[in-house]
């Protein structure tokens, strides 16, 4: 998978609902859900319950980070 493939898709779903799963270490688990706002060069951003979390394009192709969109 290509890093701007994997741009382009997101780009495609700005202003939707979405589900993120962030894969971390010793096998922590967190789950936000909000709307997806920006993308920018390297990292794209959303909204959940009032505050930005921001992600990197990378993480999503290494398997880190997992996005549904709603």
């Amino acid at each position: 998978m290509n890093i701007d493939l994997v741009k382009e898709k997101i780009e495609k779903n700005i202003g939707k609902k979405v589900v993120v799963n962030v894969y971390g270490l010793r096998n922590k688990k967190m789950f936000y859900e909000g709307i997806l706002r920006s993308c920018y060069s390297n990292v794209f951003v959303v909204d959940v319950l009032g505050s930005s979390k921001s992600f990197t394009y990378a993480d999503v192709i290494t398997g880190e980070v997992k996005l549904q969109y709603k």
